[in-house]
């Protein structure tokens, strides 16, 4: 099981650790999940998420490769710009979705899942192997040389400003620079997260993680700052509706299917894996779709249940799924059968044998 830069501060915080992705990570910290998220939703929490994987993508050849396995179009892409996107595998499914991030128009950051480091990595390696890129020099996995704090919440840019000169508070969303921060120099910070709730993720070599680490939370002190741990990340990503791979997303279904049309463009000249089939599932239309619902009656959804319609005919799964801490209510999302996933719909999950109602609503659940 591998360790993050950051473990021995978890440990000594006394947090939940357990195995994930092969990681030895954060669940939750002594106040627990609920007061973790909220923190994040209304102040500044900060995430060890070390664990995510990283991809350099260079040379002549960089845009075209990532044309081709990528379903957005990297072509829009400015110098400074991140994008999210996802990679087709070329059966109708998804083999990950991930993070794009431009310097120029030669180099390229991929920031991929944690539980999918090295499936991605031999995707990516044969798909450039076939392009003629050259691993190791063209194609690069820096994933374990690598440490990443996400810092997120409204107060979050505000704290991490006092750790640099350069502007970053009023950074758009979805862009990168990279600057000294913290008295480190090259450090890439971008304007992303898995939240919903605003901030910033933080990436530098391993050998500066206690360095990063101790800075982050002596700017943070006087807004609040709190270690989260996975558990509210998951909660968090929930009520913002955002995809979780192995959950509501993986190598079985379309991104047309999960909703993720937005992300995959069939612009003149992309020709990206499975574009002809994602072409006819977008024109047909698809016989399931991943969507929102929320509990009417009282209940929590949770992974797996099944989704029914009046009469107990099962119509969907449910793909996740949590009582919402700011909302006060079940939430959850799964695919639904073509007929009963229009907004608005009365649907049914089946909880310990009882038919509980709920409704299908559009993302994101929480509008803060």
């Amino acid at each position: 099981m591998k360790r993050t830069a950051f473990t021995k501060f978890h440990e000594e915080l006394g947090a939940k650790m357990e195995s994930f992705a092969g990681y030895y990570m954060p669940i939750q910290y002594s106040t627990g999940i609920n007061d973790e998220h909220i923190t994040v939703r209304k102040g500044v929490g900060v995430f060890d998420v070390s664990h995510m994987g990283e991809f350099w993508v260079k040379g002549p050849k960089a845009l075209s490769f990532l044309q081709r396995i990528t379903t957005n179009d990297v072509s829009a892409l400015f110098d400074g710009k991140v994008q999210y996107s996802c990679f087709p595998n070329g059966k109708g499914g998804i083999v990950d979705d991930l993070l794009v991030y431009r310097f120029n128009d030669e180099k390229y950051l991929l920031v991929v899942n944690a539980a999918n480091i090295d499936k991605d990595w031999n995707w990516c390696v044969k798909n450039a192997n076939e392009m003629g890129l050259e691993i190791g020099k063209e194609l690069i996995n820096v994933s374990d040389d690598t440490c990443q704090l996400a810092v997120q919440g409204p107060l979050a840019l505000k704290a991490m400003q006092k750790l640099t000169d350069e502007n970053i508070v009023d950074m758009e969303y979805y862009t990168h620079k990279t600057i000294e921060f913290a008295g480190i120099k090259d450090v890439l910070l971008s304007t992303t997260g898995y939240t919903g709730a605003g901030g910033c993720e933080i990436y530098i070599p391993n050998e500066f993680g206690d360095k990063l680490w101790k800075a982050v939370f002596q700017a943070g002190e006087e807004f609040g700052i709190k270690p989260i741990g996975l558990g509210a990340r998951d909660t968090l990503r929930l009520e913002m509706g955002f995809c979780l791979y192995g959950n509501d997303i993986d190598d079985t279904t379309s991104p047309i299917e999960a909703g993720l049309g937005w992300i995959t463009k069939f612009v003149d000249g992309k020709d990206f894996i499975d574009r002809d089939y994602m072409q006819k599932l977008k024109d047909e239309g698809v016989s399931k779709r991943l969507r929102g619902f929320e509990m009417i009656d009282r209940g929590i959804p949770r992974h797996n249940y099944e989704i029914c319609d009046a009469d107990g005919n099962v119509i969907g799964k449910v793909t996740s799924g949590t009582m919402s801490p700011m909302l006060k209510k079940g939430i959850g999302m799964g695919y639904i059968n073509k007929g009963f996933y229009k907004f608005g719909t009365e649907i049914f999950i089946k909880v310990r044998n009882k038919l509980l109602k709920a409704k299908v609503v559009k993302f994101p659940f929480y509008k803060g």
